[in-house]
Parts: structure tokens; C-alpha cells; sequence
């Protein structure tokens, strides 16, 4: 009886710390549809789950779009023509893109570092890949230019 009462107790205790996951919003599914625009291009910058849990500034043009985190991904539309990612600050991680209207490009983010020291490196994948890392990704960013 103490024994089965001791196991309820434990049961309902942990059942409280368990991880309860948000929904994702709209952007997510929107995104993870692959749309490309007819007069833009379609950049999709995205994180393998299994990345370290360094926070990564990314920098777009000179312009800084946000951060990307383990398991996420950015949806970038912007006009066609020649484009800069890189890191933020001290990261030097860097790739140049000649995107053209109507494509859809991936480039895999990944980073590296100690402490708050970060490094990024950028690749840019192969669509199949790219839309796979996607597909298991949460969505941080759905930025339009």
C-alpha cells in the first residue's frame, strides 16, 4: 500500500516537470512550404538540432537580422542580386551569395566557440538537405526586404 501510494506521489510530482512544447506559430508552417517568390529570392538560414547551444548574431547586407539558435531556421526574402551573411562583432564567419528571382537557396549556420566567444562558419547546402533541416526546425525569422 505505502509502496503504491509513494509511486502516485512520485508520478504526479515529475508529471508537473515535464517539457510542454509551445505550437509553432503560423510563420512555420507558411515557411515550411518552400514557396518561392516570383520577383525575390528565398534565402532559408538554418541550424542542425544538434549544434552546440551557442546564440549566433547574423548579420545580412550590413544589417543585423537576428540570432539563430540550435534547431531553428530564418525565412529571408530579398530582392535578387549579390548578398553578405555573416557573423556579428568578433565572428568572422562570412559567405557571399549571387541569389537570382524566383530561387530558393540554403545555407547551413553553424557555430562554434567557448564561453561567449562565438565563431560561425556558413555553407550553402544542397536543397534536399536544406529543406530536411527545415523540416525538423522551428522558425525564428520571417524577414521580407
Amino acid at each position: 500500500m505505502t509502496r503504491n501510494l509513494l509511486i502516485t506521489l512520485l508520478v504526479v510530482l515529475f508529471s508537473g516537470c515535464a517539457l510542454h512544447q509551445l505550437p509553432p506559430p503560423p510563420e512555420d508552417a507558411v515557411a515550411k512550404r518552400f514557396e518561392a517568390v516570383p520577383d525575390k529570392s528565398v534565402i532559408y538560414l538554418v541550424r542542425h538540432p544538434m549544434e552546440p547551444r551557442y546564440v549566433a548574431p547574423v548579420v545580412l547586407d550590413d544589417l543585423a537580422i537576428g540570432s539563430t539558435y540550435r534547431g531553428t531556421y530564418m525565412r529571408i526574402e530579398l530582392p535578387a542580386g549579390k548578398h553578405v551573411l555573416r557573423g556579428m562583432a568578433g565572428d568572422s564567419g562570412s559567405i557571399i551569395l549571387t541569389t537570382e528571382p524566383g530561387k530558393l537557396y540554403f545555407v547551413e549556420h553553424r557555430a562554434y566557440g567557448y564561453r561567449d566567444l562565438t565563431h560561425s562558419s556558413f555553407t550553402q547546402v544542397d536543397p534536399a538537405r536544406g529543406r530536411s533541416m527545415v523540416t525538423a526546425g522551428q522558425i525564428t525569422a520571417l524577414i521580407s526586404q
